[in-house]
């Protein structure tokens, strides 16, 4: 089963894959791969180059993220000539992953899309855990995490769909409001349920 593991930002979505690593699931992760296919050599990191120029690469020819940041953040063309390039690279090493894991033997494999229902994902996977976590548990987080006001932390959440949007398009949620015991309480009884474990 190819399960899809979601969230929105500090849900916990990561604590919850550090759990279904323990468990001894196979984890295709959408952000380390989206780093992967920028690295120096890469055609992504190419195509970056020819669109955006050298100055966004560092001295040791790594891409500079904050350069990049600071240009797309202000100009919603170069965004989305950015997001044409990097889509396809990442949905393509993603796919290659999941198979790789199957090739390889494995029954199930997640999948760990933070923009599984932002980037219409849903036909990667079979199954879609959300973990859930009320507004203001979401708010508190991601100020202490990320050291940002209340009005940058709002600013984020309000960026990304509602978790209600996000609960309803699931086959399983995880509210991830309490202690980690009972997130992963919820995670075993899910994946009990499925035959997973």
């Amino acid at each position: 089963m190819i399960i899809g593991l979601t969230g929105s930002i500090a849900s916990g979505k990561s604590t919850v894959v550090k759990m279904m690593t323990a468990l001894g699931l196979p984890i295709v992760d959408a952000d380390i791969v989206a780093r992967d296919v920028v690295e120096p050599g890469t055609e992504t990191l190419k195509l970056i180059v020819e669109n955006f120029g050298q100055d966004i690469l560092l001295e040791d020819g790594s891409l500079n993220r904050a350069k990049l940041g600071d240009i797309i953040f202000h100009e919603p063309v170069k965004r989305k000539m950015l997001n044409d390039i990097m889509h396809p690279a990442i949905r393509k090493e993603m796919l290659r992953q999941r198979d790789a894991y199957i090739e390889d033997g494995e029954k199930h494999v997640v999948m760990d899309i933070p923009l599984l229902f932002e980037n219409k994902l849903q036909h990667f996977v079979e199954r879609i855990i959300v973990v859930s976590v009320s507004e203001e548990v979401q708010l508190r987080r991601l100020m202490e995490r990320n050291n940002l006001s209340k009005e940058d932390a709002l600013a984020r959440m309000h960026s990304q769909l509602p978790m209600s949007v996000k609960e309803k398009g699931a086959h399983a949620v995880i509210y991830n409001n309490e202690k980690l015991e009972q997130t992963e309480q919820q995670l075993k009884k899910i994946l009990t349920s499925w035959d997973v474990l």
